[in-house]
């Protein structure tokens, strides 16, 4: 056995979507980063171990950006054939090649040490490598999902539902329990081009009859999310049971997909089944305030507004797959979007626990809709860039300048609702051919420039002017109708690609007053938000667009000098 030790700024406990885009974003904005994650893969329940895809908000135009987006983006160009485990290597990629940031993987959390109100350092075993790590830090972050920093830190927490009458809802029961929402086991299926036989193992359920799987869609349109259970459990000590049950489950249900009738599954053949189950709920930590469904109904429209979600409240019956009643979820409205404050990222009563994703200071009936891996994304980016600023300004994270907060965000291509991202001031000093690219919002037909093939947008200075930064927005279709994966594998699949609507390649020119040129020639570009640094002294500024990934025209939301 061995011990090593850490001194960082930010201890981030959790490797999922939330965990690792507080990681990163911590890290690009210059402080020290450790990663625990307690498996060996990165992505929580939208990596391979899981394959959950990832869900985010609803309606026109808002689908998450920045760190999200650049994940999905990198990920269909890496990898083409959809293949899970290169997803896997794409978010490891990620996280390995950052600087200021230490990947802990197969690192489990088993000890808190603290002093009066705050964390003082936190222990994880890693179990293949027989060591214990000792991570000491300025702040710690819980993007674990079960909230492991809880328990052990003696940090509040919640679990179950809320009696309708503690935050005046109307969504929770009448009377408070330990119920959740459960946990899945999902599985995938590979279409071929000839009749695949299937034999059930002997101990899985068996479901003779469509009627022995009432109101439950079992086509190749779902992933039969359906096949869950926990939620009158304990979703956090029973997950070993969760499992056996939802195996059984599977096993059944896809052979009554190929021998119980016709289904359509013939040529389709079974390729993975998930033996760790994918979970929705289960402790949320008490923060310095608790959204509930009435701020989701009001739209979030919070001062320290940091995030956003907009998916419905979609609030699974405890009983899961053995609700028979109806439907096995109810989905209540929600604006699309609402938004997030940092304060329910932030623990009411330890000084330097902060957490992002699906273990927010939310009620259930918030939580049902704040829990989706695109939401627990932009929570996660929002943490790691405030912790960034506390560490910076060295004050304590419930101080900072949240409208600073705001704007670097948004320059990071997050997008705040009803919030307008300062434009640079040198781009605001010179002329520009295309006033739409310096207006401050990035999503939107009437907020685009379209250009066609010998099109250019232009800036011109009266003098020779430094130029440091050129940032750039291209459209990634924020409405296109896929995730990051698929559920299921089709033969032909046309869909779960680069955008045809983003910019392949492009060259940008900086010509001073006598003529001398700088050039930037970018080929195989496949990122919405791309930013390059220059040491320019020019007079203009070209972007010139050369091809896309398949759109007929050229699409830019964002060109800005700095």
């Amino acid at each position: 056995m061995r011990t090593l030790t850490y001194q960082t700024d930010l201890c981030v406990v959790g490797g999922g979507m939330a965990g690792l885009c507080t990681a990163l974003a911590a890290a690009r904005h210059g402080i020290r980063v450790v990663l625990l994650h307690d498996r060996p893969v990165l992505g929580g329940n939208a990596s391979s171990e899981v394959r959950m895809h990832i869900c985010g908000a609803h309606g026109k135009d808002n689908r998450e950006t920045g760190i999200i987006e650049e994940l999905e983006l990198e990920n269909f160009y890496q990898n083409p054939g959809l293949k899970y485990p290169l997803w896997d290597a794409v978010l490891y990629a990620a996280a390995m090649g950052q600087e200021n940031l230490t990947v802990l993987l197969n690192s489990s959390v088993l000890d808190a040490k603290t002093q009066g109100d705050r964390i003082c350092s936190v222990t994880a075993w890693q179990s293949n490598a027989e060591t214990f790590h000792t991570v000491t830090a300025t702040y710690f972050a819980d993007c674990s999902g079960d909230s492991i920093l809880a328990p052990l830190s003696g940090a509040r927490y919640r679990y179950g539902r809320e009696a309708k009458a503690e935050f005046g809802e109307t969504i929770p029961p009448d009377v408070a329990d330990r119920k959740t929402m459960g946990m899945s086991c999902l599985f995938q299926a590979r279409e071929t081009d000839h009749p695949v036989p299937f034999r059930k193992p002997d101990w899985a359920y068996t479901y003779e009859t469509d009627a022995d799987l009432p109101h439950r869609n079992h086509n190749f349109d779902t992933n039969f999310w359906w096949i869950e259970v926990g939620g009158e459990w304990d979703c956090i000590h029973d997950s070993d049971r969760c499992r056996e049950e939802c195996l059984k489950i599977v096993y059944g249900v896809w052979d009554h997909m190929k021998n119980k009738g016709d289904h359509g599954a013939e040529n389709w053949e079974l390729e993975w089944i998930g033996f760790l189950p994918g979970k929705r709920e289960s402790r949320r930590y008490v923060g310095e305030y608790t959204v509930t469904q009435n701020d989701v109904e009001a739209e979030g429209r919070f001062d320290d507004l940091v995030a956003y979600a907009g998916w419905k409240m979609d609030d699974h019956f405890p009983a899961g797959f053995y609700y028979t009643a109806g439907y096995p979820t109810i989905y209540h409205p929600a604006p699309e979007p609402w938004g997030l404050p940092l304060r329910c990222m932030i623990s009411a009563d330890k000084q330097n626990l902060v957490f992002a994703g699906r273990n927010i200071s939310v009620t259930h009936a918030a939580l049902s809709s704040s829990r989706v891996m695109a939401t627990c994304g932009v929570l996660g980016q929002a943490l790691g860039t405030a912790v960034a600023q506390a560490i910076h300004e060295n004050r304590d994270i419930r101080e900072i300048d949240i409208p600073k907060l705001q704007d670097t965000l948004m320059q990071d291509d997050c997008f705040l609702p009803w919030h307008r991202r300062a434009v640079a001031p040198l781009s605001l000093r010179a002329h520009c051919s295309a006033e739409v690219v310096r207006n401050g919002v990035e999503r939107g037909e009437e907020n685009l420039w379209v250009g066609a093939p010998g099109d250019f947008i232009e800036y011109t200075f009266d003098e020779d002017t430094p130029v440091r930064q050129i940032r750039l927005v291209f459209d990634s279709d924020l409405n296109r109708n896929y995730h990051n994966m698929p559920f299921f594998i089709r033969k032909e699949e046309k869909r779960f690609r680069l955008p045809e609507t983003l910019l392949r390649s492009y060259q940008i020119v900086g010509t001073d007053s006598a003529g001398r040129q700088e050039i930037i020639r970018c080929e195989n570009s496949h990122q919405r938000f791309v930013l390059h640094a220059v040491d320019w002294r020019v007079k203009s500024v070209r972007l010139i667009p050369l091809s896309t990934h398949g759109a007929p025209d050229f699409r830019v939301f964002g060109f800005e000098l700095s």
